[in-house]
């Protein structure tokens, strides 16, 4: 968080001729596909009017407060932050800021792992990818994996965690959470939500949860549902997919298991 205690005059804030060329030093809200966009100054911008967070803030009240916003009350947001450092009192200031104007923040896309674990901390949907964009097309599925992105979180009721990667949450995944990966995903505790892995299309990719009594799972292009008498007693597990589908075996398994990918 900015440390400067004066906000700075929107005066100030002012592009002049040459800057006002470009819109990526602006805090905008753009309409597309039908989705209102609340696009960030990157923080990367090699010039000497790359934004503080403060300069930040003071033009999304301004944005806010402007006589002609286009969105109608009610209107879901998906900030794109690109590779904007956000903290977790950052993305709630913007929460109750476009709540202010009858506006609630469905998404965030980022490029730095940070601010996707501030806003899954925080119960804001997030992806984390290194183009950020919505509308980016899927990875194809032989591009390679981004790092682990590693969560201490509950996956709420309505969240949805996507990264391109292997996607480890240190907690559990309620029913009507989303994790979604293009790596294999690990649920230290109990997933009861919908998990896809391998969603680019790699069907090698597995889920492992310490309790698994999923609402849908769902590997590469598998698609697999709970049964409906659950175990008398719950043990960790691995979801992987076989010659007959999406199969689960005990995590125990799990050396056995990643022989037999391999050979696939």
């Amino acid at each position: 968080m900015n440390s400067e205690s004066t906000p700075t005059p929107l005066s100030t804030l002012s592009p002049t001729s040459s800057d006002a060329a470009s819109p990526n030093l602006q805090v905008r809200f753009k309409s597309e596909n039908g989705r209102l966009l609340l696009l960030l100054p990157p923080e990367g911008e090699q010039n000497s009017l790359s934004l503080t967070w403060t300069d930040v803030w003071q033009q999304l009240k301004q944005r806010l407060n402007a006589g002609d916003r286009f969105w109608q009350p009610n209107t879901s947001v998906h900030l794109i932050g690109r590779d904007r450092l956000l903290d977790a009192r950052q993305l709630q200031a913007v929460v109750d800021l476009l709540a202010e104007s009858q506006l609630y923040l469905k998404r965030v896309y980022t490029s730095r792992r940070q601010t996707a674990v501030a806003a899954a901390t925080t119960g804001i949907s997030v992806e984390q990818q290194p183009s950020v964009s919505p509308l980016t097309p899927p990875a194809e599925s032989q591009s390679p994996l981004a790092d682990p992105l590693y969560l201490q979180t509950t996956v709420r009721s309505g969240m949805e965690v996507r990264h391109t990667g292997t996607l480890v949450i240190l907690g559990d995944v309620n029913p009507g959470g989303s994790v979604i990966a293009d790596g294999d995903i690990l649920v230290w505790g109990s997933l009861r939500g919908v998990a896809h892995a391998g969603a680019s299309g790699n069907g090698r990719c597995m889920i492992m949860a310490l309790r698994l009594e999923p609402t849908q799972l769902r590997i590469g292009g598998q698609v697999a549902r709970a049964p409906e008498t659950p175990p008398a007693q719950y043990q960790p597990e691995v979801a992987y997919i076989s010659e007959s589908g999406i199969r689960i075996t005990k995590s125990t398994d799990i050396s056995r298991l990643r022989s037999y990918l391999s050979d696939l």
